[in-house]
């Protein structure tokens, strides 16, 4: 574990929202496990709590005290789109906040291909949230030095690294039916 990642997890773990790099964009991320800073990325995003949120995760295990899981031939289905950009609503617990599941009974969730994010989520102990670091209906930041204008401030930390080479967002698609709701 880098020194850096050490650091990340700690800001985390205070409740800091942070951005970082995944498959496309950077993201914006704090625990999911703490409203106030659920609440303070939102705030920072311009985001409606009814919408939702993303959480990713280094493996299925870090998902599943958010979520249930379906039939075993639906889960081999899309356990076998992961590790990668392939975001899946599934049902949520009920104890999740609905920060986080917004107006819906399922939440969205991804096992990331990118290693840093990946790293992160092992370092931090647990899945993270994690939706595009821009304000609604900008363009996110695909370079730190992005931050500030995508986002009209900084977040409270920045681990910075390379996006991955996809120039599209997630695909996220229903976990009970398969069907495409973002290509």
């Amino acid at each position: 574990m880098t020194h850096r990642l050490r650091l990340a997890r700690d800001w985390l773990r205070s409740g800091a929202v942070l951005a970082y790099p995944t498959e496309a964009v950077y993201g914006l991320g704090c625990d999911p496990g703490n409203e106030r800073a659920i609440t303070r990325l939102l705030r920072l995003k311009q985001r409606t709590p009814d919408k939702g949120l993303i959480l990713i995760a280094a493996d299925m295990t870090q998902l599943r005290p958010f979520v249930q899981e379906l039939e075993p031939a639906r889960m081999a289905i899309i356990q076998a789109s992961w590790p990668g950009p392939n975001t899946w609503l599934l049902p949520v617990r009920d104890h999740v906040s609905p920060l986080l599941s917004g107006r819906f009974d399922t939440l969205a969730v991804r096992v990331t291909a990118h290693p840093l994010a990946a790293a992160l989520c092992r370092t931090f102990g647990g899945a993270l949230v994690s939706t595009s670091a821009n304000r609604a209906a900008q363009p996110p930041a695909r370079q730190a030095w992005q931050l500030r204008q995508r986002l009209g401030c900084l977040p409270d930390a920045v681990l910075t690294g390379a996006c991955g080479d996809r120039s599209r967002p997630s695909c996220i698609r229903d976990g009970r039916s398969g069907r495409v709701l973002r290509g």
